[in-house]
């Protein structure tokens, strides 16, 4: 029986994925926004489904003519 585990990545991993500088996720972590996040220690670590959610709450939708 195979466990789906979260992947969790750290912050510069997301600051890569969503183009949010390193500065920008701390700062939003100092002031309790942003996106959710684990610590462990010392250690910071994003959930990839949250940083999926994230991304796609931000699309804007175009319409064609």
């Amino acid at each position: 029986m195979a466990v789906n585990h979260p992947r969790y990545l750290t912050e510069r991993q997301v600051s890569e994925i969503t183009g949010r500088a390193l500065s920008t996720l701390r700062n939003d972590r100092m002031h309790g926004r942003g996106l959710p996040y684990v610590k462990m220690g010392r250690s910071v670590r994003y959930d990839l489904d949250d940083v999926r959610r994230f991304m796609e709450s931000r699309k804007v939708r175009t319409t064609e003519l």
